[in-house]
């Protein structure tokens, strides 16, 4: 019996050893000596206190394989996902849960364009030596580092990466920053099924004086919208976060306490883990950059140094047009064109699907883009409906955008960069020590006839429809020091483009409005000012417009509670901090009222489309004041008005929070439904999800308010941020040395990392820490040096 027991014992003593060394081989190497291939002088990298890496080296081409490497140790897996994307291979790794977003992304032509850039890629360039510098310091790690341990979770192998790598990355961001796909099939339903006059209301341009022919009685039946719901099934699973809007301002000298430049920037993009940016401090003889780098690629899309610093906001500018196409009735190969018919091109794709058949897909493409019927599950048109992205039909120069940007010396180098970004559509801001502001709107724009909504399906057989011209990046709206001494853009409609309004699908004015009214409010802004900033939490509009629902409804009875919300509501000032009370009852209203003006036209899945667009954020207050055919429930034969569904969705939602939090409405704060959560692909496992996920943590901020929490409506009466600022970051070109920075997790995407949530507590209490530039201080405040040889 001794003997068995010893044997056991011995036995469990051999398999902790096995596993600690296993661990150990999971572990990142952020100190030490390495020889790696690719690297022809020694490397020196600094990792600082949250595991930032401050690369050191002789020359360019060794700077950039050490940030190739040192990127993919902590984010390989990250890395891994998102080249995976564009191709349609996300089901290789998770079975047929992503096969609608590999059918998707197969069709959309991300690839095949990516395959044609690179052919055409001058490979003398130094944007694509440096790039290709970077692809031989990661696929370095993949052959000599650590194995994530998500590869041995889904049973995955690594592979080389490779240039075209790149581009997909690419024209998934570019995808990501899109928002036609979410909204111009529903518009164009609601348009078909209810009228012109549905679409007034909605933010949109329609004459609602044309003849209609008008239903009598009621048409009870809901619009129905297959397209835009099975699109948003597709990117549903995506395990990489989408990119959603921004703020950003640059205040000159003449504004601030030292009469040098204060820059602001913060991207609001979907949260995840681990987060989307990684941050690396880059320094050679000849370049220096203290950079943001999306997974897989070189150059960074926000950076600064001691000469420059930029960074980005969502232009939300329309590339995308979708077109009706008309078949050949005795020619299913063909479809109508304005001088005969034409032939569909048509290819073959195989997905492989893991635990599953491989799927094999022939997809169409008119003259205008993929065919997307038969490619979205649900959608099941007559009309063959064609995407037209500009992303796919434009020259791609982002490699060498993006390089010319990061080793831009001053404003004039920075503005030759401008023309070269076709897609996504992007606001870029720009400061210097030179005492030089700007903001420059980049994207190929586009000029359409005068006649066509943009946002709702076009006609692609009459010719008619097609744009006029792609216009000249000169063209594109811009300020440079202007007069007024800042520079903001918080997603919102600039004022005109060749002399009329852009189409877009830009945000309210509810961020703009308050940036501005805080810049003006003064001339002596400091960097302390602006870290206050971007933690702003006041949504004066949101206190505005329940004040004009409270005037509405007030001559009528009331129970004691609802007179205590009225108390409540009637006091506040559109704060959104964790104690607040007025929020939770205010947002609770607002999912009552758009469920009861629009529930009743549309059907369920069409309804939680519409309050997912971005147009929602347009019309949601505007409608407030005013009389709305959406007013009237189609189910009933009373014909109610605004004050009838008002009234009615203040009483619903203080008996829902009563039932839902409890009859004390001191118990109703913010941080009870308010609340964010980081998560990993893995953690969608719950058994694995408090190992890979971060958080959940209680969170101040809102929709649309500087610190900007965005949150989907339904009726479980909680609100959990899915987006939110990547990053807050500002940069003091009177002390750029102590510029300031937070991440919302961490640094790194491996979870046995120091680094993988140590900033995830600073970031929801609203601190920064710094983004060090001085190598003397890095040198001694150095938690760990790795030497590449």
């Amino acid at each position: 019996m001794k003997k068995a027991a010893k044997i056991i014992g011995i036995l469990l003593l051999i398999i902790a050893i096995g596993i600690y060394i296993f661990y150990r081989t999971l572990l990142p190497t952020y100190n030490g000596n390495l020889d790696i291939a690719n690297v022809q002088e020694e490397v020196t990298i600094h990792y600082d206190t949250y595991g930032i890496p401050h690369i050191y080296a002789n020359n360019e081409t060794d700077a950039f394989t050490a940030l190739g490497f040192v990127h993919a140790q902590d984010r390989l897996w990250q890395m891994e996902l998102i080249r995976r994307i564009a191709p349609g291979r996300l089901s290789e790794v998770f079975g047929e849960a992503t096969l609608p977003t590999d059918r998707f992304f197969v069709a959309s032509g991300i690839d095949e364009n990516s395959e044609k850039t690179v052919n055409t890629l001058d490979k003398n360039s130094k944007s694509y030596k440096l790039a290709q510098a970077y692809i031989n310091g990661i696929n370095e790690f993949i052959e000599h580092g650590a194995t994530p341990i998500e590869f041995y979770l889904t049973g995955i192998d690594k592979t080389e990466f490779t240039i075209k790598d790149i581009h997909n990355i690419f024209g998934y961001m570019a995808f990501s920053f899109a928002m036609a796909h979410k909204t111009d099939p529903l518009l164009t339903s609601i348009q078909q099924e209810l009228g012109n006059e549905y679409l007034t209301d909605l933010g949109l341009h329609i004459d609602p004086k044309t003849t209609l022919l008008q239903n009598y009685p009621k048409n009870t039946a809901k619009v129905k919208n297959t397209l835009v719901s099975s699109i948003d099934k597709a990117l549903k699973p995506l395990p990489i976060p989408q990119f959603i809007g921004s703020n950003s301002w640059v205040i000159a000298p003449q504004k601030t306490a030292t009469g040098k430049v204060l820059f602001a920037n913060d991207p609001h993009i979907g949260f995840s883990q681990p987060s989307v940016w990684y941050e690396a401090h880059v320094h050679t003889p000849t370049y220096e950059m203290y950079g943001y780098h999306l997974a897989g690629t070189p150059f960074p899309m926000l950076g600064h140094n001691r000469k420059i610093a930029y960074g980005m906001t969502m232009f939300e500018n329309d590339d995308i047009d979708f077109y009706w196409e008309e078949n050949n009735t005795t020619d299913a190969s063909q479809y109508k064109t304005p001088t005969g018919f034409a032939t569909f091109e048509t290819t073959t794709k195989t997905i492989k699907v893991k635990d599953a058949d491989d799927v094999t897909l022939t997809l169409k493409r008119s003259v205008h883009g993929p065919i997307l019927n038969g490619i979205a599950n649900g959608i099941d048109f007559e009309k063959p409906v064609a995407m037209c992205w500009v992303y796919t039909q434009r020259k791609n120069q982002l490699l060498e955008a993006c390089y010319r940007m990061s080793h831009a010396e001053n404003q004039q180098e920075f503005e030759q960069t401008v023309g070269k970004i076709h897609a996504p559509g992007l606001n870029l801001m720009y400061g210097d020590a030179e005492n030089n502001i700007g903001w420059y709107a980049v994207g190929q724009l586009i000029e359409r006839p005068s006649h066509v909504n943009s946002k709702l399906i076009l006609n692609g057989s009459s010719g008619k429809d097609e744009p006029i011209r792609f216009m000249d990046a000169s063209e594109n709206p811009r300020a440079t020091n202007p007069p007024w001494n800042y520079v903001y853009s918080a997603n919102n409609q600039p004022d005109s483009i060749n002399g009329s309004l852009y189409p877009g699908y830009y945000l309210p004015e509810n961020r703009a409005k308050r940036i501005v009214e805080l810049i003006e409010a003064k001339d002596t802004w400091t960097k302390a000012d602006m870290m206050e900033m971007t933690l702003d939490v006041t949504a004066k509009v949101h206190a505005e417009t329940i004040q004009e629902v409270l005037k509405l409804i007030e001559n009528n009875e009331f129970s004691a509670k609802e007179k205590q919300a009225i108390t409540v509501l009637q006091n506040w000032n559109g704060d959104n901090q964790l104690t607040d009370i007025a929020p939770t009852m205010y947002h609770s209203f607002i999912y009552q009222y758009l469920k009861n003006t629009f529930a009743d036209e549309l059907d369920q899945e069409t309804f939680e489309m519409l309050i997912k667009t971005h147009i929602l954020k347009r019309f949601t207050s505007p409608l407030l004041y005013q009389e709305s055919v959406w007013y009237d429930d189609v189910s009933t034969e009373k014909e109610e008005t605004r004050k009838d569904i008002l009234l009615k969705s203040f009483k619903e939602a203080i008996a829902n929070l009563e039932t839902q939090l409890g009859k004390d409405m001191n118990a109703w704060t913010w941080n009870k439904v308010h609340t964010v959560e980081h998560p990993h692909p893995i953690g969608q496992v719950e058994s694995l999800r408090s190992f890979f996920n971060v958080g959940p943590y209680e969170v101040p901020g809102t929709r649309e308010v500087i610190n900007n929490l965005g949150y989907h409506y339904d009726n479980s009466g909680t609100y959990k941020v899915y987006f939110g600022p990547s990053t807050r970051r500002i940069v003091d070109f009177s002390d750029i040395e102590n510029s300031m920075s937070i991440l919302p997790t961490g640094q790194s995407g491996n979870p046995f990392s120091e680094h993988y949530d140590d900033q995830a507590a600073m970031y929801v209490q609203g601190k920064f820490r710094k983004m060090m530039l001085n190598k003397e201080e890095i040198e001694r405040t150095a938690k760990n040096t790795l030497t590449l040889k």
